[in-house]
């Protein structure tokens, strides 16, 4: 397996790493972030996980510089905006929303305190509600509009408390500015949509959300679909084209989407105008695939309903015998981006080698998929 490693942690601090997110800036430098969980990693005030880290590559990837760290950053996105880079995302676990900006590439960020500056919708102390929650997901730039998925977690209890809603601003307005934002109502995931066959038990539900536009100009946010036995499905939201209004449909809004039991970014190729993703499916169907993170895959789509995986990416070369490379092995989490005219770069979070599981993952990476067309 070729990769760079943008950050290893070592088994033995039960701090693990998270939530990668990775852009190229206009000058060809890569800068990639990622945050920590885990009973040994670093908590804020309120005893919260709450601190990011920042990388950048002056080599296009092949190695990385760690330039600061930044507290009560969390399941945060990196994008650029007519030329300046943004840092979305949340305080802490269950934190607020904010935004940050940097106008050195990186190496230093805008502080959120309040609503001119960054600090967008304020959450509860601790798990007080509104308790908010994301991960690093795409933004929709269209019209005139920005958009992006969202959580809040009533109570903080994962998976059955999340509210689906997307945030939305003017792409003319002043970012940093609360009073540019405009939240949609919220949707809590109700079990009794689900089919009685699939026999849910009713603890998960739908999170870390990705805006898109279809081919007839409809905008949906399609959402991770938590629950069992299922693992591979996922939900369309629709979006108003104002941001204001979200609505599902649970008779059409399921769709069969490869790995959708675990956090998948879509992005569209407008050469080809296929929409791809990075999930967590294998090419052929295996014993162990139900929930699994050991094997990373490129699929596609012509409408956002219809999902097809072409490719697999990355899989388990240890020699572990396949329940035990499913138990310990993860490729989860995946950000991506087309890069150049050929290729796509994205970061992982890795559990690999010495990983207590595959969930407490002990490596961000970073890898690039040659001429990704040819399997398209």
């Amino acid at each position: 397996m070729l990769y760079s490693e943008i950050k290893y942690q070592p088994e033995q601090t039960r701090t693990y790493l998270g939530s990668p997110s990775i852009i190229r800036l206009e000058d060809g430098v890569l800068v990639a972030t990622h945050d920590y969980f885990g009973p040994g990693c670093p908590r804020n005030h309120e005893s919260e996980e709450a601190l990011a880290s920042v990388y950048r590559s002056e080599d296009n990837g092949q190695s990385w510089q760690n330039v600061t760290h930044v507290m009560n950053a969390y399941w945060s996105t990196l994008f650029m905006h007519r030329g300046v880079l943004y840092l979305f995302g949340v305080t802490q676990q269950y934190g607020s929303i904010v935004i940050r900006r940097s106008d050195d590439g990186g190496f230093t960020w805008s502080h959120p305190t309040n609503g001119s500056n960054g600090l967008l919708f304020k959450g509860g102390y601790y798990h007080d509600n509104p308790n908010y929650h994301t991960s690093s997901v795409p933004f929709l730039f269209h019209r005139h509009r920005i958009y992006r998925g969202m959580e809040e977690c009533w109570d903080a209890k994962w998976g059955s408390g999340f509210k689906a809603f997307v945030i939305s601003a003017d792409q003319d307005s002043d970012l940093l500015d609360a009073a540019s934002w405009t939240m949609s109502n919220k949707i809590l995931f109700q079990h009794d949509w689900l089919p009685k066959e699939w026999e849910d038990e009713g603890s998960g539900g739908w999170l870390e959300g990705n805006v898109c536009l279809d081919p007839k100009g409809q905008i949906w946010n399609i959402l991770r679909v938590h629950t069992a036995p299922r693992y591979d499905v996922g939900a369309m939201v629709r979006v108003s084209d104002d941001g204001k209004e979200i609505s599902f449909d649970p008779s059409q809004g399921f769709i069969e989407m490869p790995g959708g039991k675990t956090k998948f970014v879509i992005r569209r190729d407008e050469r080809t105008g296929y929409y791809l993703s990075l999930v967590n499916a294998p090419l052929q169907k295996t014993p162990y695939q139900s929930g699994c993170r050991n094997v990373l895959s490129l699929a596609k789509s012509e409408d956002l309903r219809h999902w097809q995986v072409v490719k697999e990416i990355l899989r388990d070369e240890s020699g572990l015998v396949p329940q035990d490379s499913a138990r310990l092995t993860g490729f989860q989490y995946v950000d991506w981006h087309f890069d150049g005219e050929e290729d796509i770069i994205f970061a992982t979070r890795m559990a690999w080698r010495g990983a207590h599981n595959f969930h407490d993952s002990n490596r961000i990476t970073f890898h690039r998929l040659r001429q990704f067309r040819k399997w398209l």
